[in-house]
């Protein structure tokens, strides 16, 4: 899992570099990291990008319950929800909500037109419930073991 844990630190890690911090020397590094992507272990590379820096400094979760929880009426919240930019997260929960989201936006006006013109009117959605964080305690980008 160093290899993992390195990566996960900084993804632009050059494989000289990783192999010297892990120990080995590059060509078995980079067969284990073919290995961690073939196994699903590694999804991908991305920067890490600010929020607030692209101008997006409000963040809101929003818990939404459907009217049904048929597999229709899930697909279509679903298909909605995926053509929405403000939500940046979006979960299918167990419990007294069906989901839990989390909406990005520039500020509250903007919140409430992403609610009242898009998020209510997709039909099924039978209840809404907003919270505004104020401030991350904690943030990692996987839980490594």
């Amino acid at each position: 899992m160093a290899i993992v844990r390195q990566l996960a630190a900084n993804g632009r890690i050059s494989l000289n570099d990783l192999s010297d911090t892990v120990g080995l020397s590059p060509t078995p590094t980079s067969r284990r990291i073919r290995q961690l992507e073939a196994e699903g272990i590694i999804t991908g590379y991305h920067a890490k990008l600010d929020e607030t820096a692209l101008g997006f400094p409000v963040s809101v979760f929003v818990s939404v319950r459907l009217d049904k929880q048929v597999d229709e009426a899930l697909a279509v919240f679903e298909e909605a929800i995926k053509r929405f930019p403000e939500v940046v997260d979006c979960w299918l929960m167990t419990g007294n909500r069906d989901y839990l989201m989390r909406v990005a936006t520039r500020d509250l006006a903007d919140f409430e037109r992403f609610l009242t013109q898009r998020l209510t009117r997709i039909r099924g959605v039978a209840s809404i419930e907003s919270s505004i964080p104020l401030r991350r305690v904690k943030a990692t980008p996987a839980r490594i073991p």
